[in-house]
């Protein structure tokens, strides 16, 4: 069209400019590597109530830990995978669960292409059969009633890749009958006190079982899987948590989607709204509220929030499912917790799934990072006969931090990234970032399939991420550039670009600039095996 192509001087005119501030800004990005003494002290009073001591009396032995190679502490996804993984390379694998009936969440309910591939690459495919899980090939984006279609890249894949859609507690389901099939894997209903420490080295868990009573289990390698409330965690990382927004669930019955199995993401007014297929017959509605603080769901105010703000935002052939999901009262809610991984190598102990790295839930990309992360571990431990050399297996793992972060730090950043563009703002310069973002996704060919094959974890590359999001800071400043540069143009472009900087250099910084960008540069990438 020629409105497209009067943008395009400006935008090549502010490329110039763009591309020589990005130079600037991403090398003055630096990681601090100094080693914090600190670490060592890693905490024995402030996590003193986690871990234990072994000499503590009173309390039963479960002998049958002593034969074990892992113990698994939380079956969600990322625990389920990981114990049929394990087992199904003959590990004596022990998983402790807090409550092995059927969770019900209002997340986790979306896996992602990529995340379906690696599903494939654990044998685990067939847990998304039978449960009514619906095929997703893609999203479609709103603002201001104008709706862009985004296909997942898929050409190239088997006809049966593409993302999933279903009822979390019924995956997680799947995979935890799946391990429970494996003769080697055994898992037991019960809550983890505690870590068993002995002079620096996890040894394994003390939990009480569903019958009360308190045991300890032993094992080379425990693996706490048990998500993003954790009491677990802080003995393994330092771990600081951001809740930017949190989640209003709302399940629709009945109705279709404008784009039938594609993802439906809102650019509303303040923060964006999804809708994605669950089932053959219900759609989830996820509402962002930007914050900490909800309004309440006891008087009121929380129905009514959602009928008078949200309501008039959603599209046309949802509003009546949507009005009368709020009258039935089913609402629930969650923060949207983000978490840099910032482990502490522990002998003994490793962390994994929510309880190590989490991020803003509106990509849909954890459980494809927990997945990722579980085919990186598995490869890791492939080759060793045994797991008892605590310290060599803990040196050896640093490399599993490194070789997992092109993929995690990529679609964490993504995510924060986006939901920080996504949402609304009185600064004008945001919302030209934002109004830039829809515009350069509906331009079509490299400007969506690029941005939508990292959202899938199809090609899940930092240096992609970084190009096409100054590209759409730059689109933005082209846009504002015409039809004539004008001071006040000039300074909302500026200010821009110095705002998209501000979103994503925070986070990179946070995932670790070294190991994202330049992870052969960190000697745990080549190291190997030392163990017998």
């Amino acid at each position: 069209m020629l409105v497209m192509d009067k943008y395009i001087v400006g935008t090549f005119l502010a490329s110039l400019f763009g591309s020589f501030l990005l130079y600037i800004l991403l090398f003055k990005t630096t990681i601090s590597h100094k080693r914090k003494d600190q670490e060592e002290e890693r905490e024995m009073s402030r996590g003193g109530y986690q871990i234990r001591s072994d000499t503590t009396v009173g309390e039963r032995r479960n002998d049958e830990g002593s034969d074990l190679d892992v113990i698994i502490v939380g079956a969600g996804v990322a625990g389920a995978a990981l114990a049929y993984t394990l087992g199904k390379d003959g590990r004596r694998v022990h998983v402790i669960e807090r409550d092995l009936s059927e969770p019900h969440r209002i997340v986790g309910e979306l896996l992602q292409p990529g995340g379906y591939l690696k599903l494939i690459e654990l044998g685990l495919e067939d847990c998304v059969e039978n449960i009514d899980a619906q095929r997703v090939v893609g999203y479609a984006l709103s603002k201001d009633g104008k709706n862009t279609k985004l296909s997942y890249p898929l050409e190239k894949f088997h006809s049966d890749v593409a993302g999933r859609s279903f009822h979390n507690g019924r995956f997680i389901q799947m995979m935890r009958g799946k391990a429970a099939t494996l003769l080697n894997v055994k898992l037991e209903q019960g809550t983890v006190t505690s870590l068993l420490e002995e002079n620096g080295t996890i040894k394994g868990v003390q939990y009480k079982t569903k019958a009360g009573l308190e045991l300890k289990a032993y094992a080379p390698l425990t693996i706490v899987c048990d998500g993003c409330f954790s009491n677990l965690r802080r003995s393994l990382c330092s771990s600081m948590v951001d809740i930017p927004s949190c989640f209003v669930g709302l399940v629709l019955e009945n109705c279709q989607l404008p784009f039938p199995n594609h993802g439906h993401v809102i650019l509303a007014d303040p923060s964006p709204i999804l809708f994605y297929p669950i089932s053959s017959t219900e759609i989830r509605c996820l509402v962002d509220v930007p914050g900490r603080k909800l309004p309440s769901l006891a008087d009121g105010e929380m129905a009514n929030y959602l009928k008078t703000v949200v309501a008039p935002q959603v599209p046309t052939q949802l509003h009546e499912a949507f009005i009368s999901a709020i009258d039935k009262g089913n609402i629930r809610t969650m923060p949207n917790r983000s978490m840099p991984a910032a482990s502490h190598p522990t002998p003994g102990a490793l962390l994994m799934g929510d309880a190590f790295n989490m991020r803003h839930p509106l990509t849909g990309g954890g459980m494809t990072v927990a997945l990722s992360d579980i085919v990186v571990l598995r490869n890791l431990l492939k080759p060793l006969c045994n797991l008892k050399d605590a310290d060599s297996l803990c040196k050896y793992l640093e490399s599993f931090y490194t070789l997992r972060k092109p993929v995690a730090s990529t679609i964490n950043t993504l995510a924060g990234a986006l939901h920080k563009v996504f949402c609304a703002s009185s600064d004008q310069a945001r919302m030209e970032m934002r109004q830039a973002c829809f515009d350069y996704l509906s331009l079509g060919g490299v400007c969506s399939r690029g941005p939508v094959a990292l959202l899938s974890g199809l090609n899940p590359r930092p240096l992609s991420l970084v190009f096409h999001f100054f590209a759409v800071a730059i689109y933005g400043v082209g846009r504002l550039l015409i039809p004539f540069p004008s001071p006040k143009r000039l300074w909302i472009g500026a200010r821009l670009i110095s705002g998209a900087s501000a979103i994503i250099f925070p986070i990179i910084k946070a995932e670790g600039v070294r190991q994202m960008f330049f992870p052969a540069s960190v000697p745990s990438y080549y190291r190997a095996p030392q163990l017998k």
